[in-house]
């Protein structure tokens, strides 16, 4: 059953809308201010010109309240349609006392349960959460969702130490280099594996311990893993939300007279998607008719696209 919803959500892969949400939380200390503001600046830029439809907040320094975030997702709940997507992106510190996530705020703090609420009343059916704090481990569980991508910093609500995932997870948006697959769009999977590679190289060129591993959850249940694959069934969910389109892809995107196709490769795309977590459940032959099938679907579609 939750396959078949998942297959459902997938058929908006060009959503009406996609509804971004951005938060800088409290520094404490201006270095930290300047950083986390300066990521949440970019990152703005990035969505507003890296999709179609995109309707972006971002909220900065002391506008960024508690009540501030839950009167805007107040305000997306009532625009937002089931068509839409929606990504939400927490940069800053947080905090974890072994029962509640909660993302530092000036005035009072947002934990983990009140945001999930938030995401909840938004009818927008595909969902991603991207909390870059500290601690943000914690907030897995109780964000994590069908339909819903959360990617997180750290790995558990202890590792506690200022992150720099937020750096290199803006650096993927803006870098062609993350589109590994190449069809001009950055994906939340390819986005995550990019900057988890980048925040990892960091510690070891410092010759630092580090004090972060970044997971992704995106099946609704279990914990986040840091390297999403068939064998753990993560990352499929996360492989079909494109964050930001590249290039030629935004401009066809935004051309009405090709994103019937443009609907038809996504949709591709996520049926050999699917298909290869379903390999090891299959005899080869099948497997392999159902490839080629699709495969041939995929490059008559493509074709059609280059003479647009």
């Amino acid at each position: 059953m939750r396959w078949a919803l998942l297959l459902v959500a997938c058929s908006f892969s060009l959503p009406a809308a996609t509804f971004y949400v951005t938060v800088a939380g409290l520094g404490g200390e201006p270095d930290y201010e300047q950083r986390f503001n300066d990521w949440a600046r970019e990152l703005d830029k990035l969505v507003k010109t890296g999709n179609v439809n995109a309707r972006a907040v971002t909220l900065r320094g002391e506008a960024a309240t508690r009540e501030a975030i839950r009167s805007t997702f107040e305000k997306i709940a009532q625009q937002a349609s089931f068509s839409d997507d929606l990504m939400v992106t927490l940069i800053g510190h947080g905090s974890f006392d072994g029962e509640d996530y909660k993302f530092n705020l000036p005035g009072p703090d947002l934990t983990a349960v009140e945001l999930a609420s938030l995401l909840d009343k938004v009818p927008a059916s595909r969902q991603l959460v991207v909390n870059a704090t500290s601690s943000s481990g914690a907030s897995v569980g109780p964000l994590q969702k069908e339909n819903r991508a959360v990617i997180s910093a750290t790995k558990s609500g202890t590792e506690r130490n200022a992150t720099v995932f937020a750096r290199y997870w803006v650096e993927a948006l803006r870098n062609g280099a993350a589109d590994t697959d190449k069809n001009g769009a950055i994906s939340a999977l390819e986005a995550f594996r990019y900057a988890e590679q980048k925040t990892s190289g960091f510690y070891e060129t410092q010759k630092r311990l580090a004090t972060e591993h970044a997971v992704l959850e995106d099946t609704g249940e279990g914990e986040g893993v840091r390297a999403p694959a068939p064998e753990n069934g993560k990352g499929r969910f996360a492989a079909t939300f494109a964050v930001v389109r590249l290039g030629a892809m935004q401009e066809a995107a935004n051309d009405p007279t090709t994103r019937s196709l443009l609907t038809r490769k996504e949709e591709l795309e996520q049926q050999i998607d699917k298909l290869k977590y379903e390999k090891a459940a299959m005899p080869t032959a099948e497997y392999r008719t159902k490839m080629t099938e699709l495969l041939l679907q995929l490059a008559r579609t493509q074709a059609e696209l280059d003479k647009k």
